[in-house]
């Protein structure tokens, strides 16, 4: 495999893709704990409030770690933001409408675009058992979603949004993230993400479509809340870190193990008990994930003897 200029060790590649595992196990609890208050709140006031206390959170960890809140390309992070805001958005009006596992299901399309915007755009280059390993764990995608119009219409196209709108918040990190640290990213993402919920808010209520105030919830409710914004803040910069330390065809079937923390949730939360093909298809994506890691440690022990990667 030939590398770009964005790429990096081999030993620093292994380290995203383990941060990119950690990241895994706790977005679907984030995940499940947002379709939760999917009925308690309006989705702009969700995403904002969610937001502005991962905002709280990063902040802290920037001022303990005495991180320099400087920032470059403000372009592409109010993009980053952009997107960010966008992402969720997409996602609270899917778990508002479908069971958690199906839109987090229809999300995994998300893999294959980044693949394809990072050739085009980052000019990062893959082996084809890498993009074999894609597309067999699209396959399993694929089984489990069986999308069907007569079921979902319209809405099928919030998580199908949403997945392209990741992509390319994913790209701007890995484009940034060399002259940036993973802390400052966030914070920057977190804050542009905050002025545009603020934003949206504010011309819902000029429009009367919903008046902008602080939701009249139980103090459980804010704690929910607050939670939502910890995790969040935790699993987005272990996001960050992979896509900086590993180029996104690397990290993108990884992705796919997000759905198997999903469906587990789903079930025990929500009552949501996959059937027998979810199941398979749910392996098909387990073991897309583990044949790239095993690739990637191949790549890594032949590097070493002074073997070109494939």
């Amino acid at each position: 495999m030939s590398v770009s200029s964005l790429s990096t060790t081999d030993s620093s590649q292994t380290k995203g893709m383990l941060f990119m595992v950690l990241a895994l196990m706790l977005v679907p609890v984030g995940d499940t704990l947002t379709k939760l208050l999917t009925g308690v709140l309006l989705p702009l006031d969700l995403a904002f409030w969610r937001y502005v206390f991962q905002g709280v959170f990063i902040t802290i960890a920037m001022l303990v770690m005495k991180q320099k809140f400087a920032a470059t390309h403000f372009g592409l992070l109010a993009l980053g933001g952009l997107t960010s805001g966008l992402t969720l958005l997409l996602l609270i009006g899917a778990f508002s409408v479908m069971p958690i596992a199906t839109a987090i299901a229809i999300f995994f399309v998300e893999p294959l675009i980044l693949t394809v915007l990072s050739v085009l755009l980052l000019g990062e280059k893959a082996g084809w058992r890498r993009y074999l390993a894609i597309a067999v764990g699209m396959c399993g995608a694929l089984i489990v979603i069986r999308p069907n119009w007569a079921v979902f219409g319209w809405q099928v196209m919030l998580p199908l949004f949403a997945a392209f709108t990741f992509a390319v918040n994913m790209l701007v990190v890995r484009r940034i993230g060399p002259a940036m640290g993973a802390l400052s990213i966030q914070f920057w993402f977190t804050l542009f993400a905050v002025a545009l919920m603020g934003a949206s808010l504010l011309g819902a209520q000029v429009i009367g479509i919903q008046p902008w105030v602080i939701p009249n919830v139980s103090l459980n409710i804010w704690a929910v809340l607050v939670l939502m914004g910890l995790i969040a803040a935790v699993a987005f910069l272990l996001l960050s870190q992979a896509f900086r330390m590993a180029p996104a065809s690397t990290l993108a079937p990884l992705q796919y193990l997000e759905i198997v923390g999903a469906i587990i949730l789903g079930y025990v939360v929500f009552g949501d008990f996959p059937d027998a093909m979810t199941w398979l298809g749910t392996g098909i994506i387990l073991a897309s994930g583990i044949y790239v890691f095993h690739r990637e440690q191949v790549n890594r022990r032949a590097a070493a003897k002074g073997i070109p990667r494939s």
